[in-house]
């Protein structure tokens, strides 16, 4: 599997693209430019499969409309942010200037609980990682040693967490229980920024020491 990053829209959110031998792909959080990532598909000749969002705050979906429209395919996310597709209360963009609302056609399946996820050839292993917001979700690719993290986990930071549904004490119990525990030479894929390591972020992360 090979994967690249596409920081998009005005606050430059990591979207990503997975991509097999064949030119299948996943694509994680389109959250703007949505012409922009089209033609990046269409220049390397990959062929979507589904949108994959590791939650729904605005700047994670801004493109998911035309990107499904586009290619036909289904969009995942938490049955716990359903609504917030489509509120501008909830994905938090009422709230920013800088936008106008956002608001996203409901999405084609809804992750219920944790375990594997199979698209195509793809397959993925979900975890609830809870705390940025309610519905947050990291999908694990355990062979390839990499995990999309959303905004859990950054390189020398953590998830906000003063957005709707927002809990400190969840995320840090999140990272420690769900994260921390992977292999220290996985990397991690997060929602902004550079990539990162857990061993990297269990040695000198500032928010995590004496967790």
């Amino acid at each position: 599997m090979k994967w690249s990053r596409l920081p998009l829209g005005p606050i430059q959110t990591n979207c990503y693209i997975l991509a097999d031998d064949d030119k299948k792909c996943l694509i994680f959080d389109p959250g703007d430019e949505g012409e922009v990532l089209i033609s990046w598909l269409r220049k390397r000749g990959l062929e979507p499969e589904a949108i994959l969002l590791t939650h729904a705050h605005f700047d994670h979906i801004g493109a998911v409309d035309v990107i499904r429209e586009h290619y036909k395919i289904p969009v995942y996310v938490h049955e716990k942010e359903a609504k917030w597709l489509m509120d501008p209360a909830l994905n938090g963009s009422q709230f920013f200037n800088l936008i106008d609302p956002v608001r996203v056609k409901p999405a084609d399946q809804f992750i219920a609980k944790e375990g594997e996820l199979s698209i195509g050839k793809f397959s993925l292993e979900v975890l609830e990682t809870p705390g940025h917001s309610p519905g947050s979700v990291s999908y694990y690719l355990r062979e390839d040693g990499i995990i999309f993290s959303g905004d859990v986990l950054f390189q020398q930071s953590i998830g906000r967490t003063d957005l709707p549904g927002g809990d400190q004490k969840i995320l840090l119990k999140t990272i420690h229980d769900k994260l921390l525990v992977l292999p220290e030479n996985t990397l991690v894929l997060s929602g902004h920024g550079p990539e990162t390591l857990i061993e990297d972020e269990m040695d000198s992360n500032p928010f995590l020491n004496g967790f």
